[in-house]
């Protein structure tokens, strides 16, 4: 009987791999936070038994995750920090790019999770937050042109992250973070701000200067019933443009060439060219 081959998420982990895992748990247990410091290298080689090679690739990983910095010099060594959501979520969005996934599938989820941080943030709003909010949709207002219409689909995703940083669930947060830089990268991929698409814009602008009177209003049940209706409102929309692109979130050759993102590999001969 043939054996069936070992999953490529099963394979062995590396020396430098486990030595990472066991800093964290170190870092974790230990309580340490941002700006404490690991031993230098001789202590790690000590501690594992490794080589400077396998320590400075176990350290490299941890920076490359963002969890610390290596600083050079007398004074230098790993600096940890405290790691952004940035990292995480573009690993995630580089994972579900060969998902096949669509619009209909990221707004299963955004319609659920944005009605509810919507209504975690209500009470929780400073003036200065107040004046954020009120300084993008005042942004949103005046953007005109091709250009400035891919820059307000920023601004109107940049609406939500600003809610996200107020929510008090750091999980509820960083999905609806993740799903927002999802659109954000479809933006950028299906060109997704053509002018025409101007009732979109006015049904974005509209449904935000209701959010902001309702919070201002410390209305939790209009909050969520506006939210619920605006994301319908959005799904609806990118649907739309869906079907007006017949193309997939997976990065495709044919969009990146038409809207100026060709990748410089198709410049690669490849093994069928002709000599």
């Amino acid at each position: 009987m043939a054996q069936t081959p070992v999953s490529a998420s099963r394979r062995r982990p590396k020396l430098a791999e486990l030595i990472s895992d066991d800093i964290k748990r170190w870092i974790a247990a230990e309580s340490l936070g941002e700006g404490d410091r690991l031993p230098n290298e001789k202590a790690l080689m000590e501690l594992y038994g490794s080589a400077k090679a396998t320590v400075r690739e176990a350290l490299k990983i941890l920076e490359v995750e963002g969890l610390i910095t290596l600083k050079t010099g007398p004074k230098g060594g790993a600096v940890i920090n405290q790691p952004g959501m940035e990292p995480a979520s573009r690993m995630l969005r580089n994972f579900l790019h060969f998902q096949q996934l669509d619009g209909r599938q990221v707004y299963q989820l955004r319609k659920l999770l944005e009605v509810e941080l919507a209504a975690s943030v209500v009470g929780r709003l400073t003036e200065h937050d107040f004046q954020q909010l009120e300084a993008n949709m005042s942004a949103c207002a005046c953007c005109g042109g091709e250009e400035d219409h891919r820059r307000q689909r920023f601004l109107e995703l940049e609406f939500h992250q600003l809610l996200a940083r107020v929510c008090p669930n750091p999980l509820l947060a960083f999905m609806c973070q993740f799903l927002n830089d999802m659109l954000r990268d479809l933006v950028v991929i299906k060109k997704a701000y053509v002018p025409e698409r101007k009732q979109f814009d006015h049904a974005n602008q509209d449904y935000h200067r209701q959010l902001v009177e309702a919070y201002r209003a410390e209305d939790t049940q209009r909050v969520r019933n506006i939210m619920a209706e605006h994301m319908a409102d959005a799904e609806h929309h990118m649907s739309a443009l869906e079907t007006e692109m017949a193309a997939q979130m997976l990065f495709s050759g044919d969009l990146l060439h038409a809207h100026n993102h060709r990748s410089k590999l198709h410049d690669l001969p490849t093994e069928n060219a002709s000599v």
